[in-house]
């Protein structure tokens, strides 16, 4: 009983001592930790912990001329999964795939397939809300990444100018792709720590720093666009047509107000499109002119000094014999002056013209204007349109061409040649981005010719001319008519037409010129005039009013409404 005393004493120190050792070993060890090794074990931690992420860099914005929006880019997320790290029940994961609007089994077997990879995307873009939901459900694996969408305003009433992005944010179509280099920005980079749910807990360096992509500034104004979209639209819709096209110029500075068609497409929405909805037709596809090309051939030929404005053409009987070709009026117009040839668009009367002319001059002339050569507009797929050279002319195709066959021309082709009138004979390029200086001129016609022929055109839209439903109330209104039989396979075809009016107001100094193109109407109308006419009259009537361009005619402005005429 004496010794248990000391025993218990000496298990006290033995258990002291031992709690010492352990002490200075845990001492030693940190002290090791903190001064020895904090280099190597920082670095460790570094490699498990750092990583350089991407800091995404927005596309730039696309803009009417007055600053609009018609392309902004939208914060989006992206979900992604690593198949390495992924634990999910499969409750879960059936909640994954209905908030993603993905089928539950080929989510399953997406993952499945790709076990050996540590990135792999379940869903682009998909709404901030929708994203967090997913986040929310925690499931492991499961990840979130920034990037950005694009939005468009005008939604299809600037759906074939502006075009589309695809899902990585490069243009596909339209200006989007013509200015893809412009518009892309330069994604920056970061060095991060990330913890072991693969979340930023901490910015360490920043590496490089993003560039969004520059904006683009549009000669387009929404206004007169939407205006134009919506005139057309009706025109096409009115008239069972098959397709539309409208190009409003400024022109004095050849920039391009609005450029329109039908059918057209949404890009916010681009399930189920068909690709021939995505076409420009107002750039891309040709058509023969028809009898808008008279006034280029009367210009031609005033300005050959052979013709004056009250010069005198026999059409009678109404036909004209070119080798084994007959060339026909509707009617027997009998002898007609210059103005007469262009108010009753006398074919016979424009074939005898242009035969009269040197091929190379009439050429030269039609070259000049704009035909058979690109506008230069920058947008992707443009066509040339096609004239052939003078040299393979034979009479025959030299008298078809004076009323508009056997060449061919887009809508944007057809409204800068007629802008050649509206300029006193100078031919200005066209463009579509907004322009801040004037540009260089090229001479046509002289300004004598051109004002002449310009006025020539009033009696278009007066009685007694071929579309005086084109004419606007208070402005005087210069312009033609053209309605062709749509080439077929072996020649043209009887019921197929093509109607176009182009012209320009006020006529005494043209601000605007519109050329409007309306593809195989089908409710039986299908002259100029008729078809296409009144949707021109209403889009420049009302263009001259959002511009508060004054009117030129206020004297007729009661009396235009009720004049009529026959079509041709």
């Amino acid at each position: 009983m004496t010794r248990k005393p000391h025993i218990s004493r000496a298990r006290r120190f033995v258990l002291i001592g031992l709690m010492l050792v352990g002490f200075s070993v845990l001492a030693g060890r940190s002290a090791q930790l903190q001064l020895v090794d904090e280099a190597f074990l920082q670095e460790q931690g570094d490699a498990r912990h750092l990583r350089i992420v991407p800091v995404p860099a927005h596309r730039g914005m696309i803009t009417d001329r007055n600053g609009e929006p018609l392309a902004i880019s939208t914060p989006v997320k992206s979900v992604w999964v690593n198949p390495q790290e992924l634990v999910a029940s499969p409750s879960k994961m059936s909640r994954v795939a209905q908030l993603l609007a993905l089928d539950v089994d080929k989510l399953q077997r997406l993952i499945g397939q790709r076990k050996d990879r540590e990135f792999v995307y379940l869903r682009r873009h998909v709404a901030p809300d929708r994203a967090q939901q997913v986040m929310a459900l925690g499931v492991h694996g499961i990840y979130l990444q920034r990037e950005y969408r694009r939005y468009y305003p005008a939604g299809e009433v600037a759906g074939h100018l502006v075009g589309f992005t695809n899902v990585d944010d490069r243009g596909q179509e339209g200006l989007e792709l013509a200015y893809d280099e412009w518009l892309t920005g330069e994604p920056g980079a970061k060095r991060v720590i990330k913890d072991g749910q693969r979340k930023i807990v901490e910015d360490v360096e920043n590496i490089r720093s993003a560039h969004p992509g520059r904006d683009l500034s549009l000669s387009i104004d929404r206004r007169i666009q939407y205006l134009a979209y919506r005139e057309l639209k009706a025109a096409v819709t009115q008239h069972h047509a098959r397709s539309g096209s409208v190009v409003v110029l400024d022109n004095h500075t050849g920039e391009v107000l609005a450029l329109v068609n039908q059918p057209s497409f949404n890009p916010n929405n681009r399930k189920r499109l068909k690709p021939g909805k995505l076409r420009n037709r107002a750039v891309t596809d040709v058509f023969e002119p028809g009898s808008t090309m008279k006034p280029f051939v009367i210009a031609a030929a005033l300005q050959t000094g052979k013709y004056r404005a009250d010069t005198q053409i026999n059409t009678s009987p109404g036909m004209f014999q070119v080798g084994v070709h007959t060339i026909r009026d509707m009617h027997d117009y009998g002898v007609l002056d210059m103005t007469g040839v262009i108010r009753k668009s006398s074919n016979v009367a424009a074939s005898k013209i242009a035969l009269s002319l040197e091929p190379e001059t009439l050429w030269g002339f039609l070259s000049e204007a704009g035909f058979g050569v690109s506008t230069g507009s920058g947008f992707p797929g443009e066509a040339d349109g096609h004239m052939a050279n003078y040299h393979r002319w034979r009479d025959i195709e030299r008298a078809t061409l004076a009323y508009g066959y056997g060449l061919s021309v887009t809508a944007m082709q057809l409204a800068q040649a007629y802008s050649v009138f509206a300029n006193d004979g100078y031919r200005v390029p066209v463009t579509l981005l907004k322009r801040e200086q004037k540009p260089l001129r090229e001479v046509v016609y002289s300004p004598g010719v051109a004002r002449s022929v310009r006025g020539m055109m009033e009696a278009v839209v007066h009685k007694g001319g071929t579309a005086p439903k084109a004419a606007v109330p208070g402005y005087r209104v210069a312009g033609k008519t053209g309605t062709v039989h749509k080439s077929i396979a072996g020649g043209y075809a009887e019921d197929k037409y093509i109607s176009v009016f182009a012209g320009m107001a006020p006529a005494s100094k043209p601000e605007l010129v519109i050329a409007v193109v309306i593809n195989e109407p089908r409710n039986g109308e299908h002259f100029g005039g008729l078809v296409a006419g009144p949707a021109f009259s209403r889009i420049m009537a009302g263009a001259l009013r959002l511009l508060n361009v004054t009117p030129d005619d206020i004297q007729l402005l009661h009396t235009q409404r009720d004049r009529q005429g026959g079509p041709t």
